[in-house]
């Protein structure tokens, strides 16, 4: 069973796909980002031989797919339709970057459902079809070879918007004044452990100043944070104990 989350409300639109293929490896795409809502419009036959192999482990999404007869009928129940274009064009609109548009499916898609949807493999979306969208991404490409892959444009644009659920899930570092606890014990360690003087060099200075570097370049969690406090501890008790 599904675990209720924002992924759910977004539905992948192919728009008169006409390769079963590339309706399959669009199936892994979306499922490869832990996506799972594909909706097809007027497809050719989708569940082939060929689509199930080009799914993979992704059978499940494929088989699931709804289709609809008619775009408008695809995005009635939808609170945002979002189109995809790889060709500018006055009546087209304005056309956004998809690093600068996934925030805003990601935002829609927190309490509504959201088509994107993707043209057929020859022509894209028509101008007709982006009328009825609200919001329409490209995705930079070559200027000599700008035309991507059906699936290739639903990974992106799939990881894209995963990748924005990864940041929202990266753990906060403690403050610098936290660190500091840390960099006061590092002193102490290194000389139970017998650092020091070397010839001019002063070892245990070198090897503090460099690890105060590179956890300053890096940064801490609160876990990593205990942890190295906690095994400067150990390495102390059980040094003095052998001592």
């Amino acid at each position: 069973m599904k675990r209720k989350t924002w992924k759910n409300n977004v539905h992948f639109v192919l728009v008169g796909p006409t390769e079963s293929g590339n309706i399959g490896a669009a199936a892994r795409a979306i499922k490869n980002m832990d996506f799972h809502r594909l909706e097809l419009v007027g497809p050719v036959p989708h569940l082939t031989d060929e689509a199930r192999s080009m799914a993979c482990h992704a059978k499940d999404v494929l088989e699931a797919a709804q289709v609809h007869k008619t775009l408008r009928r695809a995005v009635a129940g939808k609170a945002l339709a979002v189109g995809t274009t790889r060709r500018p064009g006055g009546r087209r609109g304005l056309i956004v970057d998809v690093r600068t548009g996934a925030p805003r499916i990601r935002k829609a898609a927190a309490a509504n459902p959201v088509a994107v949807l993707f043209g057929n493999e020859h022509t894209g979306l028509t101008n007709m079809e982006l009328d009825q969208c609200g919001l329409v991404l490209t995705i930079p490409s070559s200027v000599a070879f700008p035309s991507l892959n059906l699936a290739q444009s639903v990974l992106i644009l799939a990881y894209e918007l995963s990748r924005l659920e990864a940041e929202t899930r990266t753990p906060g570092l403690v403050a610098k004044s936290e660190c500091e606890k840390l960099y006061r014990r590092i002193p102490g360690t290194l000389q139970i452990l017998g650092y020091g003087r070397k010839g001019d060099k002063d070892l245990n200075a070198d090897i503090a100043r460099n690890l105060r570097r590179l956890i300053g370049r890096a940064g801490l969690t609160e876990w990593e944070l205990n942890m190295l406090l906690g095994l400067c501890t150990r390495i102390e008790r059980k040094l003095r104990r052998k001592k």
